[in-house]
Order: structure tokens, then C-alpha cells, then sequence
């Protein structure tokens, strides 16, 4: 691991990494997140019973959308021409929790860590948004890289 800042030049200035150098390999990152809540909340998204509509679906598609514009929302993030973008959520009565896995793919010269926590994050959070009249107290947790492969680097799966 290296001790140096990679978006930080030698006088401090905030650099975008020069990327046009490193190989195009095909990347993939898989992200996971978690929205904790009352058990009656999590039972009015399997029901559909929600007055602002399909939890699960809106927050997909805002998931998807959200890894598309990592670029506009973390500084220094290179725009990429992802290939894929799969936002999963699930229904965990036992946790009372909605669960998010989100995986991103591209060919390319840097990874997509980023827009997989991207997606996951912003998918949780419309879970948060559309539920929040019912449930001010839902916690949005467990935030992680879960999975990484490509590139220089290798292969990274959390334990």
C-alpha cells in the first residue's frame, strides 16, 4: 500500500488521477447496504401499502441512476461508461431491515468501488425518504465493498 495521496499533488492541490496509462480490463465491484426499521414498516413495503408507492422498485431504479452520476456527486471520480448497473433489495423480516446489494461492471482503466457504494447508498436512502412519515428512527447501515475484481490490484472479497 502506498503512503502517498493519489489525489493530492506534491503542493497540495486536488488532482484527478491520470488513468490513460493502465490497461482497459473489465472491473466489477459489488456494494451492500442495509435499512434498519419498525417491523410495521418493513411489513408496509412487502405489502405495498405505502402511500408514496412501490418502495423497492423506486428505490432501484434510484440506485441505478445514482451509480450513473457518481461523477457528479464525489469529487475527483472519473465519469465512466459503465456496462452494467444491478441494484438488488430485499426483504429481511428477521433484521426488520431492507437489504442492497449493488453491483457495477465496465470495461476500463479504473474501478467502479465508487458507484457500487454509490448505488447502494442512494438506493438506501430512498428507502429512508419514502418510509420516513411512518418511520422517523430507520437506520442506514453496514455500508461496504463487498466484492472487487480487475485492474492492477486484483481481486478484493471483504471476509
Amino acid at each position: 500500500m502506498s503512503d502517498q495521496f493519489t489525489h493530492i499533488d506534491k503542493d497540495g492541490n486536488a488532482v484527478m488521477v491520470d488513468v490513460s496509462e493502465k490497461d482497459i480490463t473489465e472491473r466489477t465491484a459489488t456494494a451492500k447496504a442495509s435499512v434498519l426499521m419498525e417491523p410495521d414498516t418493513l411489513a408496509r413495503i412487502m405489502a405495498g401499502t405505502l402511500k408514496k408507492g412501490d418502495v423497492l422498485s423506486v428505490a432501484q431504479l434510484a440506485g441505478i441512476m445514482g451509480a450513473k452520476k457518481t461523477p457528479d456527486l464525489i469529487p475527483l471520480c472519473h465519469p465512466l461508461a459503465l456496462t452494467s448497473v444491478k441494484v438488488e433489495l430485499t426483504c429481511n423480516p428477521d433484521r426488520h431491515a431492507v437489504e442492497i446489494e449493488g453491483t457495477c461492471k465496465l470495461k476500463g482503466r479504473t474501478g467502479v468501488e465508487m458507484e457500487a457504494l454509490t448505488a447502494v447508498s442512494i438506493a438506501a436512502l430512498t428507502v429512508y425518504d419514502m418510509c420516513k412519515a411512518i418511520d422517523k428512527a430507520m437506520t442506514i447501515t453496514d455500508v461496504r465493498l463487498t466484492y472487487k475484481d480487475g485492474g492492477k490490484s486484483g481481486k478484493f472479497v471483504a471476509s
